[in-house]
């Protein structure tokens, strides 16, 4: 099998220029003036003016951005050189200031030459990725000022046991395993029509458990760990949008996570 750092690295840099000119980003509602950040995300990591905020897996960048319209000043960092030149581009579109850096996100503390930040963030489809959960909390742990604070939201793992079909099928275990499951995949969750060239993907299942433990292990503290119901798309048909930007479950239907979200902080002292 091919690497399969590798493997996504190229899926993902196909699917730049395609979710750059997708509706499910909508790039032109944000250099009008759009934030693409959900509600969910700055009810719960708050006031960011002034702050030093490092983004990693940030794909072409427009969280990273809407930060920086907040006031923070931002760092993005990905693995795939055209989502980091289609972000380097978006910043000087929009006339924000902004840095973006290409590395794997384990590496990103070496990437960023031991820079520290006051707040790191990440979201939405990033752990999935990650064949080392350890080596990524270490990596967060390292990025992070005494006293700063890391924020993550993500679907939850229970959702991800499902495909997505309107019978609710299961697919996948919930129990990590050390080799990924690599598929075939037809577009994406922004394009689901996009005709691909590289259409295979590598996969990690990741325990709610073991996210959490890990940044533990990594010498975090928890501020929380929250559950929702809802998540950032349609992972399933039969999911209708809110208000809030999150997608829902019908009324009446049983009711599951379908995402979480943790804030954890670096001790003062460490």
């Amino acid at each position: 099998m091919t690497d399969p750092i590798e493997l996504n690295r190229r899926r993902w840099d196909e699917l730049v220029p395609i979710h750059a000119g997708s509706r499910f980003y909508d790039v032109e509602g944000f250099l009008a003036g759009a934030c693409s950040l959900l509600p969910i995300e700055l009810a719960e990591l708050g006031d960011v003016r002034g702050k030093s905020l490092v983004h990693l897996q940030c794909h072409f960048g427009l969280d990273t951005l809407s930060w920086a319209r907040r006031g923070a000043r931002v760092t993005g960092v990905d693995f795939a050189p055209a989502a980091i030149a289609k972000a380097a581009e978006l910043a000087e579109q929009a006339g924000l200031a902004a840095r973006f850096v290409e590395s794997e996100v384990t590496a990103a503390p070496d990437a960023l030459g031991g820079e520290t930040f006051d707040v790191v963030f990440t979201s939405w489809g990033v752990l999935g990725w990650l064949p080392d959960l350890d080596a990524w909390a270490r990596a967060v742990a390292a990025l992070l000022t005494p006293g700063g604070v890391f924020y993550l939201v993500e679907s939850h793992p229970t959702m991800l046991l499902f495909d997505g079909s309107a019978d609710g099928r299961r697919t996948w275990p919930y129990f990590r395993t050390a080799e990924p499951i690599e598929a075939t995949v037809e577009g994406s969750y922004a394009a689901p029509d996009a005709t691909l060239e590289n259409r295979r993907e590598a996969v990690w299942i990741f325990e709610l458990g073991q996210v959490v433990t890990a940044l533990i292990d990594a010498g975090l503290c928890l501020d929380f760990l929250h559950e929702h119901d809802g998540n950032c798309s349609a992972m399933i048909p039969s999911m209708t949008k809110h208000p809030d930007g999150l997608w829902r479950l019908p009324e009446g239907e049983l009711g599951l996570p379908l995402s979480f979200s943790i804030r954890a902080r670096r001790a003062s002292n460490s």
